[in-house]
């Protein structure tokens, strides 16, 4: 499946909840094992673990950047986050009928890979500022997003937005489109698409920063 040319046109509205897709009760069929790592993907995670959902792109490529960051990462795992829909499908969320975002949910271990460290990350290696889309893949499923589980993640992810945002202003970037906001349900995808660049080393990857380097946010009070 060539992903970017198959679904490059997209809708580029979010859907309202009586044109939005109906979704079911039940969950998909997901897998249940991390394919590089061999841990349950689905937990239960171990004491002490933290969770951050990310969305910048196509999940393939912005998942294989977390899970490379090291040996605080415990699992890595794409899915759909943002939307509507109940328990979409990917080819629902391609409709641009969920409002669903393609997302990477990481559960990392806080001692030895920060959220700081994930912000980081997820600043340097995509465009933030591109709206509903990241390069070739246009749509409301590509969106650049941040979704914090607790208010010290988003008073960080507000203070790195504010910080990048000055930093790619001087490089001659627009304003910064990331949404952060709460995390909402997580729904993973498809077992296929999980850790695919893995499965499929030359597999398609859209993902492409700015060049423009982030400073990791510290002392920055969740009040």
């Amino acid at each position: 499946m060539v992903k970017h040319m198959l679904f490059r046109s997209k809708k580029l509205e979010m859907p309202t909840r009586e044109t939005a897709l109906k979704g079911r009760a039940d969950p998909i069929l997901g897998p249940t094992e991390h394919y590089l790592f061999g841990r349950p993907l689905q937990g239960p995670y171990p004491e002490g673990t933290e969770t951050a959902i990310l969305g910048m792109g196509c999940f393939w490529g912005a998942e294989r950047k977390f899970w490379q960051l090291g040996t605080g990462i415990w699992i890595t795992a794409v899915g759909y986050a943002g939307g509507l829909t109940p328990n979409p499908t990917y080819e629902e969320v391609c409709s641009g009928r969920t409002g669903h975002n393609e997302v990477v949910l990481v559960i990392f271990r806080p001692q030895e890979t920060t959220y700081a460290e994930l912000l980081k990350a997820f600043w340097e290696s995509h465009d933030p500022t591109q709206g509903l889309r990241q390069g070739n893949d246009v749509g409301t499923q590509y969106r650049s997003g941040i979704y914090w589980t607790s208010e010290t993640q988003r008073a960080l992810a507000a203070a790195s937005k504010a910080e990048y945002g000055r930093r790619l202003a001087e490089a001659g970037y627009g304003p910064i489109t990331t949404e952060i906001v709460e995390a909402p349900e997580f729904y993973f995808a498809e077992e296929y698409h999980q850790q695919y660049l893995a499965k499929v080393p030359h597999g398609y990857c859209g993902l492409g920063g700015t060049g423009v380097s982030c400073p990791r946010p510290t002392n920055v009070a969740a009040g």
